[in-house]
C-alpha cells in the first residue's frame, strides 16, 4: 500500500485502500499496523485533523481491529 508522509512526532506515513477500507500506519520508532473496516471519512479526517497521534487515539485506537504488518 502506497503511504503518505506526515508532520507528526509518533506518525512516519499514512496509507488507505478504499476497496478494502483497510488504513495502515507506519511509526517513527518502527512498525507498520493496519486497521480494519475503516471507514473513507475517518482516514480523510485523520489526514487532517490538526494532531494525527491524538485523532488516532481518540477515533481509531480501540475502536476497530488491527494487526502489525
Amino acid at each position: 500500500m502506497e503511504r503518505t508522509p506526515v508532520e507528526s512526532s509518533n506518525i512516519e506515513s499514512i496509507g488507505y485502500d478504499s476497496d478494502t477500507e483497510t488504513l495502515e500506519l507506519e511509526f517513527i520508532r518502527g512498525g507498520i499496523y493496519q486497521y480494519y473496516d475503516v471507514p473513507q471519512y475517518v482516514f480523510e479526517e485523520l489526514m487532517s485533523a490538526a494532531s494525527h497521534g491524538v485523532y488516532l487515539a481518540s477515533n481509531i485506537k480501540g475502536t476497530y481491529s488491527f494487526s502489525k504488518a
